[in-house]
């Protein structure tokens, strides 16, 4: 009787968890910031991977992360690598797409803690005297991989890392 308890709560929170997780399959985060700035030093923030330090919410949580910059940094190639968290967070954005003043894609390569693919996309427009800056985050991964962003509440970091990283983004364009 016991193991019927238990194998049923097992099958329970399994299937509980897969049907939370067939949701995770695609995150989406949109989160947008205005910026009292101009619209070249907030898009430089962006597009320059040498300014990624100051604002990224990574770095603040890990400033001792090793950071290099690959290709020719501001154009499409350009390569920003982390590896941090004592060699636990290792991988690198490319800047795959630029429209100057109006938009930038970057495509990661995530290898730890675990592999994963995201994007992230800005947009910018200009707003009567403020600058409109638009971050689209989107990952897409298999069900097993999204049944333990489930378990662990990683969408929830991820919405707290982005809101984190526009708010820095809008404090150092604004300086």
């Amino acid at each position: 009787m016991i193991f019927i308890l238990i194998v049923g709560a097992l099958l329970l929170f399994l299937g509980i968890g897969f049907y939370n997780a067939n949701k995770l399959q695609h995150i989406h985060i949109q989160k947008t910031v205005n910026i009292q700035s101009d619209i070249e030093t907030t898009f430089d923030n962006v597009v320059f991977l040498k300014n990624f330090t100051k604002w990224s919410p990574f770095y603040e949580a890990d400033p001792n992360q090793k950071t290099t910059i690959k290709g020719n940094d501001g154009q499409v190639g350009a390569q920003f690598h982390w590896d941090g968290n004592k060699g636990k967070d290792l991988g690198f954005q490319e800047i795959t797409e630029i429209k100057p003043l109006e938009y930038i894609k970057m495509e990661c390569d995530i290898q730890k803690p675990f592999k994963a693919n995201p994007t992230f996309e800005y947009s910018f427009s200009k707003k009567g005297n403020l600058i409109k800056v638009t971050q689209d985050f989107n990952l897409k991964s298999g069900l097993v991989d999204s049944f333990f962003m489930w378990l662990f509440g990683a969408k929830k970091d991820m919405e707290k890392m982005n809101a984190r990283g526009m708010e820095r983004l809008k404090s150092v364009s604004e300086e």
